[in-house]
């Protein structure tokens, strides 16, 4: 599983595609360059090699058949000491080895052969001396000249090695700088994007560099200028809303109790205007964006502890906690308080079993690496699978499910959209052997 997700990251980060698609290019093509160079460099390599062999033996040879027999053993001193010739006799008794094996022998024995004869004979050792041997005849005699191997050996392979490993690291490290300018934009504009998702205000994004990245920058920072002028014009819009809306209802109340009507109908009417006005309460919460300066570090589990210690006041719910002292998170304590009372109630309403009259509650709060995971618990009857991801939509109720049809359905509209300002998770899940499970996950602060 852990190789899967290392293979499914670098298939999907752009850099490392861009890097590794670039690397493969260079490696190919490097490979192949030097594969042509040598093949293409082997002809004329061996009839340069040949050459220099040819007129070596052949200088060595007039200069022996010339030279004065009592200065020929003078002369091979000086060959040996001062050129790295050696002459030796040949002798049927010798031990031969074969040529060196490598792909430029058989164009240089074949080149040396029709210059100097077909009878000429090449070997790497003779009597167990290494060198570059060949034979040549003066007269009726056969001479072995040898050669340090250095001088007809090409570049070997570990040296062709070294060279490609060099280039190759140099290489890779420009494509990793040019992965690295291609993928910067786009991970700014990830990284923004991700930001306002949460609700947060992403930096502006540079409006410079090619033209595609330039435009695509000015058209991001011109849609989140859009969006905080739409936020704003909505703020006030819905606070125009509240004031029409809230003062009628204030006045509508004050009547009611002021007029001549029976006790029973006076009551209704102020339950319907109540639970009329927290509706309106509750969409005005949903509609206002989180002040993200306001954040400071609250003590979670101070915190859970006080607003249990509020919902036991009911007597129809009983609460089982388990919470971690000294848990401490980023955030608005308001809204923070404000996500778990939304919460515990929705547990209290819809989390009764059938025939009690109680809703039982778990609640726990524990680290988990360095997150804070808070767990809300409830044993009634849950909601199908394929309703739960409704069920954190504005204004939606799941009246079978939970069996009641109270409120406007934005109690974990209002959750979600919190959590979400809060740079934290949320996760709504059936709880096995029935219930509905609700997690919290925010980042740990020390």
């Amino acid at each position: 599983m852990a190789t899967a997700n290392r293979l499914a990251w670098l298939k999907s980060g752009l850099l490392w595609r861009t890097f590794f698609m670039l690397a493969f290019l260079i490696t190919v093509s490097m490979v192949t360059w030097v594969a042509s160079f040598r093949i293409v460099e082997r002809g004329p390599r061996a009839q340069q090699i040949a050459a220099q062999i040819i007129s070596i033996v052949t200088i060595t040879r007039a200069a022996l058949t010339h030279s004065a027999p009592d200065l020929r053993s003078e002369l091979l001193f000086d060959l040996a000491s001062n050129e790295g010739i050696r002459i030796y006799p040949l002798e049927d008794s010798d031990k031969i080895d074969p040529p060196p094996d490598n792909s430029l022998m058989p164009d240089l024995e074949r080149e040396v052969r029709a210059r100097l004869g077909n009878q000429t004979r090449f070997s790497s050792k003779v009597n167990d001396i290494d060198g570059f041997w060949i034979s040549f005849k003066i007269d009726s005699d056969e001479y072995w000249l040898m050669l340090d191997s250095e001088r007809v050996e090409r570049t070997s392979g570990i040296q062709w090695l070294q060279w490609a490993s060099v280039a190759l690291v140099l290489s890779l490290l420009g494509a990793m700088f040019i992965s690295t300018l291609i993928n910067q934009p786009l991970s700014r504009l990830t990284a923004a994007t991700r930001a306002v998702a949460k609700g947060l205000q992403p930096e502006p994004l540079p409006e410079t560099g090619p033209t595609e990245i330039e435009e695509a920058n000015r058209s991001f920072n011109q849609m989140v200028n859009d969006l905080q002028r739409i936020e704003s014009d909505r703020a006030i819009i819905l606070a125009g809303i509240s004031h029409d809306l809230r003062t009628p209802l204030a006045r509508m109340l004050l009547e009611v109790e002021m007029a001549n009507l029976s006790d029973d109908a006076r009551n209704g009417m102020q339950s319907d205007l109540a639970q009329m006005d927290g509706i309106i309460g509750q969409f005005l919460h949903y509609a206002k964006p989180t002040d993200t300066s306001s954040f400071e570090i609250i003590n979670l589990s101070e915190l859970i502890d006080n607003v249990v210690q509020a919902a036991l006041r009911q007597t129809d719910i009983r609460i089982h906690t388990s919470i971690t002292p000294d848990l401490h998170v980023s955030g608005n304590e308001t809204e923070l308080r404000r996500v778990l009372n939304n919460l515990i109630e929705n547990s209290r309403r819809y989390g009764k079993k059938e025939g009690d009259e109680c809703a039982q509650v778990d609640i726990s709060c524990h680290v988990r690496q360095d997150k804070v995971v808070v767990n809300i618990v409830d044993h009634g009857p849950g909601v199908p699978d394929s309703e739960i991801d409704r069920l954190l939509r504005p204004f939606t109720r799941l009246d079978v499910a939970r069996g009641q049809a109270n409120g406007s359905g934005l109690g974990l509209a209002i959750v979600s959209r919190i959590i979400k300002q809060h740079g934290g998770k949320l996760r709504v899940s059936n709880r096995e052997g029935g219930g509905l499970a609700a997690q919290i996950e925010m980042q740990l602060r020390s």
